[in-house]
């Protein structure tokens, strides 16, 4: 039989992402876990004779898949089959004493869970450590900011990447409390009692609890139910999944609006050497990559969607229903995640702005710009709001329409507001206005510096994060 791929895994992920999730990464994870339960047993006096545990050390990279498969098809179960592949290679059968399956695929798959959430921390630090560098290469590159799409009032570049940006750190104080209270289920047993663990020492609670907390020690998750059934509340699971979601929202953010800005040709993600844009037209340099960005984050809403239909939905002490969805959703949300944060460190490596495109469109745009401060202007004058808005307004879409319709191709909107007797101001003055304020971006660069702060407070707590370089993306 054919393989058929996992895309997102393939295509997208980063190798060390792919190693946690892959069949041979969770096998070995699974055997450490065992390995760790058996030392913590064996030291708390349960009788495991000696050279045991170091028998199935020597075996525990020892991944044969097929012989797992074939085990599975006759067992009709996944976690029995890998029992048996365990032990028939330590040559004992000494692992899983007084576990249930859940005991051994929740806490694994949590551990996969708490790996990957550290991996995503720290490529989203790395992304606003790139945001705000370029934030400040751009911080006096002024352009019309846009609001419906429509130019509105003047902006920077270095703003408009500190405004996805600070979306982004806000996504990523969320990501880090929810990491903060991530809890294990631990070892609980079949129903949540650790009745078995109890009986296997004696009905020794002490001894029951140290296990337990050893086991979680080697999991390295800061935290742990105490009150669980058999699976630990799926509603966890939406909490990781839609945190995915929230800190990916910014980045998916400035990437639509970097790919309206390429068609305008306003920037650029980068364009490597040999590219392609299209097959077709030889000319095009398209945002392929941006779009990727937004393509990824349709397919974590996707997939919040689906573990949605989890949370909330245990019956009783549980059962595995759940168990389908799981297996899809959480590697899956993770490799577009991790696609997504690759791809985009990508696009903030190699973007650029064309500065000289960005300079003639406000040329253009600047007259309508200024049109909020002429109407403060007018009103200081002692001319009526509504009168003043409804002058402006009428002058300023008949230039827009004689531009679009070539009539004119120079905004003349001063001249016109000028000669207009119901405003009040000659066009001396509104020369003035203009002059005083066309630069004027507000406090653009107090915003910029205030997002800098913060990407600089993520750096210092997080500096792993800060240098990381993404891989060779498709």
């Amino acid at each position: 039989m054919s393989v058929i791929p996992n895309v997102l895994a393939e295509r997208y992920a980063s190798p060390a992402m792919k190693s946690i999730w892959s069949a041979e990464g969770r096998i070995v994870l699974e055997r450490e876990f065992w390995i760790a339960v058996m030392k913590a047993q064996k030291d708390l006096g349960l009788d495991i004779p000696d050279g045991v545990i170091e028998a199935y050390e020597r075996v525990k990279d020892q991944v044969n898949l097929a012989s797992i498969d074939a085990r599975e098809r006759v067992t009709r179960h996944d976690v029995k089959a890998r029992i048996e592949e365990f032990c028939d290679l330590a040559g004992c059968e000494h692992i899983h004493k007084g576990m249930t399956s859940r005991d051994l695929t929740e806490n694994v798959e949590q551990l996969q869970i708490w790996k990957s959430m550290q991996i995503i921390r720290d490529k989203a630090v790395a992304v606003l450590n790139r945001m705000s560098a370029l934030s400040q290469q751009w911080k006096h590159v002024t352009l019309a900011g846009r609001t419906h799409n429509v130019a509105a009032q003047t902006t920077t570049m270095g703003k408009r990447v500190a405004m996805f940006g600070e979306d982004i750190v806000h996504g990523l104080g969320s990501w880090i409390s929810i990491m903060d209270r991530y809890s294990v289920r631990g070892l609980k047993g079949a129903v949540g009692t650790q009745l078995d663990q109890l009986s296997l020492f004696g009905k020794d609670a002490s001894r029951v609890l140290e296990l337990e907390d050893r086991v979680c020690a080697h999991l390295g998750i800061p935290a742990k139910w105490m009150n669980v059934g058999q699976v630990y509340p799926r509603s966890l699971d939406f909490s990781v999944v839609s945190g995915l979601v929230e800190l990916t929202s910014g980045c998916s953010s400035f990437a639509k609006t970097l790919r309206l800005m390429a068609g305008h040709e306003l920037a650029t993600e980068g364009f490597a050497k040999g590219q392609t844009g299209s097959s077709a037209m030889p000319h095009k340099m398209n945002a392929r990559s941006c779009e990727r960005v937004n393509g990824f984050h349709v397919i974590l809403k996707g997939y919040l969607m689906m573990i949605s239909g989890l949370a909330g939905d245990q019956w009783n002490e549980g059962d595995v229903s759940c168990s389908v969805v799981r297996r899809v959703v959480m590697p899956d949300s993770f490799y577009a995640a991790d696609g997504l944060f690759e791809t985009f460190l990508t696009v903030l490596n190699q973007m650029g702005v064309y500065e000289a495109v960005v300079a003639a469109e406000l040329r253009r745009y600047l007259p309508f710009l200024m049109t909020t401060t002429i109407l403060m202007e007018a009103v200081k004058r002692g001319i009526g709001r509504e009168t003043a808005h409804e002058v402006i307004k009428e002058h300023a879409v008949a230039v827009s329409n004689d531009l679009r319709a070539g009539k004119i191709s120079e905004n003349n909107l001063l001249d016109r507001l000028a000669e207009d007797g119901r405003l009040g101001i000659d066009r001396a003055a509104l020369q003035e206005i203009f002059d005083a304020n066309s630069a004027a971006t507000g406090m653009a660069d107090a915003q910029v510096e205030a997002f800098q702060g913060m990407v600089a407070d993520l750096v210092d707590r997080f500096p792993s994060g800060a240098g990381y370089t993404p891989g060779d993306i498709l």
